[in-house]
């Protein structure tokens, strides 16, 4: 159930977002959920898209440092310690959370936190046998 994310490294400036997302809008691909990151210099750019693809191919094209890596999403009970039972679960498996984004009430009342781990495979044989529900593409670009 991994899912593919983009990452663009931005430069920390005025109007550096609107390259891609303009790219991007241009050529037809919706973005379906994204999350900045930056530091005074910099920022890196993660992006989810269907399209992800056509989505590499196109900032490529112009020019724009892109990484592709492999996340995770997964249903959070929309309640407190909704999260917390999901790290527990990671942390009894010693599985490693790199990074977290979220977005709320996205699938059946639940959330969605998008997940970098730095073993894909092991976080999601951990979930499953702790019975965390995960996302697959079709259901997250819904």
């Amino acid at each position: 159930m991994k899912i593919k994310q983009i990452s663009l490294f931005l430069e920390n400036k005025p109007g550096a977002m609107s390259q891609p997302c303009a790219l991007l809008q241009k050529e037809g691909i919706d973005i379906s959920t994204m999350m900045l990151a930056d530091t005074k210099e910099y920022g890196i750019l993660r992006i989810v898209t269907r399209d992800w693809e056509k989505a590499k191919a196109v900032l490529e094209a112009a020019g724009l440092p892109v990484k592709v890596i492999d996340v995770v999403a997964v249903k959070i009970a929309h309640r407190p310690g909704g999260l917390l039972d999901v790290l527990q679960a990671l942390e009894k498996h010693s599985v490693n959370v790199e990074y977290i984004y979220a977005f709320p009430e996205a699938c059946d009342g639940n959330a969605i936190a998008v997940f970098r781990f730095d073993n894909p495979d092991a976080a999601i044989a951990s979930l499953e046998k702790e019975g965390i529900g995960m996302v697959d593409s079709p259901s997250l670009f819904a």
